[in-house]
Parts: structure tokens; C-alpha cells; sequence
């Protein structure tokens, strides 16, 4: 029984973590510009969180996802700003040649960094637990998790599902970096940047 939870959960973890939105736009921007490391450091901010709200789905917690509904307003508010800030900040971004790479305690900061905003962006959009308890309905999850074990190993799962498609992503985008000069890759920097800034102006207009 419990293979199975972990079976599916690794579905799910895939599913969840395949559609391109701004989160997969900045990771590729970040492999492309940064290098694989970086992509895939940010692509496990998003796994990160995506655990987190497939635990609170697993589990039934109703509470949380009435409070979480609640402060919808707010929480899209704040991910509309933080993308139109990160879309800005992308935009004048200038790639890094390898000649001036920085150290590695700097290189650990951002990378950091990167966790943390990727991790911060998909924690405040509510959207991400609903998707998932849809999801877990549709697989005949809900209310199937009845202990802590059960949801630990679904949520295992996730991650190992979101994980094993941010290696798929971050490996074409590294394959992909070698075809581009460094001033198609800061071409490159300004496009991310105007599409995530777009996400967000997307979100802060659905507010009003």
C-alpha cells in the first residue's frame, strides 16, 4: 500500500512541476546565464515548497487551506510585486563571463539566493495547494493519508517526482547554453525578464 502512495506521489511530483510558467522561465534564465547548478538550486526552492503545500494537502488540512484561501488577496499581492521586481532585476541583469566567476563563498550566497526566491514565489501562490488536492482527488488520495507515515511517504514522492523533472529541465537547458555567445544570452536575460515582470503584472491586475 504504502509503494503505492509513493508511486503516485511521484506522479504527482512530476505533473505539478511540469507546466512553464515563471518559476521554469527564471530557472532556465538561471542555467543559461549562471550554469546548472544555479538552475537546479532554484528548481528545488519550487520542489521545496511544493512538499510543504503537499503535505498540508495529504494530510486534509482544511484549516490551513481555508486560511490560505482567506489571504489570497494578499499573498497574490505580495507574488506580483516580488515578480515584477524579479522581472525588472533579470532585465538589467548582465551575464558573467568565466573569467570573472566569483568566489566560491559568493557563488554559495547566491545560490542561496536563488533558493530562496524561487521557494518564496511559489509558497505565496495558494494556487499551488489547490492544484495539488485536486490533483491527489483525482488519483484517489484525498483522506487516504491516514497517518503521518502515509502522508511522509506520499510526500516523498512529490519531491522525488519534482526533482527528477527539474534534472530533465536544467540538463536540455545546459546543453542548450553551449549554442548561445554571451550577448544572446543577455538577449536572452531581457526576455525572461519582460515575461516574468508580465506574470506579475498579470497577477496585480486580476486583484483588481
Amino acid at each position: 500500500m504504502e509503494i503505492m502512495f509513493f508511486l503516485k506521489g511521484l506522479i504527482v511530483g512530476f505533473v505539478i512541476a511540469v507546466p512553464i510558467g515563471p518559476i521554469g522561465i527564471l530557472c532556465a534564465r538561471r542555467t543559461l546565464t549562471h550554469g546548472r547548478r544555479a538552475g537546479f538550486v532554484s528548481g528545488m526552492g519550487a520542489a521545496t515548497a511544493d512538499v510543504l503545500y503537499g503535505f498540508i494537502a495529504a494530510l486534509g488540512m482544511t484549516f490551513i487551506s481555508e486560511f490560505l484561501a482567506g489571504k489570497q488577496f494578499w499573498l497574490r499581492l505580495a507574488g506580483g510585486v516580488f515578480l515584477c521586481l524579479l522581472g525588472i532585476r533579470t532585465f538589467i541583469e548582465k551575464p558573467q563571463r568565466k573569467s570573472l566567476l566569483s568566489c566560491s563563498r559568493k557563488k554559495k550566497k547566491r545560490h542561496a539566493g536563488m533558493y530562496v526566491t524561487t521557494f518564496f514565489f511559489t509558497l505565496t501562490n495558494p494556487m499551488t495547494i489547490f492544484s495539488l488536492a485536486a490533483i491527489f482527488a483525482g488519483l484517489g488520495l484525498a483522506g487516504a493519508t491516514s497517518s503521518i507515515r502515509s502522508a511522509l511517504i506520499l510526500v516523498l514522492g512529490v519531491f522525488l517526482g519534482s526533482v527528477l523533472w527539474w534534472l530533465f529541465f536544467i540538463g536540455v537547458f545546459t546543453v542548450l547554453k553551449r549554442r548561445f555567445s554571451h550577448h544572446e544570452i543577455q538577449l536572452i536575460n531581457r526576455i525572461a525578464g519582460l515575461i516574468i515582470a508580465s506574470f506579475g503584472v498579470c497577477v496585480l491586475a486580476s486583484l483588481i
